[in-house]
């Protein structure tokens, strides 16, 4: 990331420093945030100097590292109650795990990538589960490859462009591979993945979008590849794009419902206006 000046150049360096925190480990020293966002060090002391003050990041001193702080954990939390997706997806979830025995997730799509907002876990005792909050490639597993396939071609693009990281032995990471998979995606309305994202896992997921018919998220079924088989996935897929579509149309209905905002009201004058010139009572 090339340092930039002005003060949309400095709030875009503090978010990316926030954001650097969602993957990865759990602490990062100076030098590697300087290193993965291009910064100087100095730059990203005086970023770091000035989160930790307001809570948002944490300072180590044993390990002379920092971390998220309670304040992030704030703010997460607030996110993750006052999620539309969240809220509409959370009954449907229910129902899918409840019919098919597996965690059903539902998934937010995010600058780089995308984070898991909600799961409900699967019934059997050996089972899957997910990390909430944490930021996953597009590239990489059934949620963020059905989002990747219904994104606009210029998105799809920049992430086949760029770096294609192996999670892995199963993941993807030729770009025309990867172009093939997505045309398959958006023929059957939904993605399905054999171990791409998490050895040993299996899922299959399908798009939700949003008012503006955008693609905004994804709801899946996961569970150990042992019994996400590919009969598993095709005999479920029609169920999980079924969810996802009632998830979409839930959250049309919520943004008809909302009142439109309209301009503020001029105040009432409190004093008869002055009389125009010349004119007489």
């Amino acid at each position: 990331m090339a340092e930039t000046s002005g003060g949309t150049g400095a709030t875009e360096r503090v978010a990316d420093v926030l954001l650097l925190f969602t993957d990865g480990p759990p602490t990062l020293g100076v030098t590697r945030v300087a290193r993965e966002l291009g910064l100087s060090k100095a730059v990203v002391h005086r970023i770091l100097q000035s989160l930790t003050g307001r809570g948002l990041i944490a300072y180590d001193p044993v390990s002379r590292e920092y971390r998220l702080g309670p304040a992030a954990a704030a703010l997460g939390g607030r996110a993750l109650r006052d999620s539309d997706l969240r809220s509409a997806a959370l009954p449907h979830l229910v129902d899918l795990r409840d019919r098919l025995g597996e965690t059903a997730t539902v998934s937010a799509k995010v600058h780089g990538g995308r984070v898991y907002l909600d799961q409900v876990v699967g019934t059997h005792e050996i089972t899957m589960s997910v990390e909430i909050g944490r930021r996953f490639p597009l590239h990489a597993g059934s949620s963020g490859k059905c989002m990747l396939a219904f994104a606009s071609p210029d998105e799809i693009d920049a992430v086949l462009s760029g770096a294609l990281p192996s999670l892995t032995a199963a993941t993807l990471t030729e770009p025309d591979v990867l172009h093939a998979e997505l045309d398959r995606i958006r023929e059957r309305g939904y993605a399905a993945s054999a171990g791409e994202r998490q050895a040993d896992a299996g899922s299959v997921a399908a798009p939700v979008f949003g008012p503006s018919g955008d693609v905004i998220g994804a709801v899946s079924v996961c569970g150990p590849r042992f019994r996400v088989t590919d009969e598993f996935v095709t005999a479920t897929a029609p169920e999980v794009v079924a969810a996802a579509g009632r998830v979409s149309a839930r959250l049309a209905d919520r943004a008809h419902a909302r009142p439109a905002r309209t301009a503020p009201r001029t105040p009432a004058r409190t004093h008869a206006a002055p009389a125009a010139a010349g004119r007489t009572s």
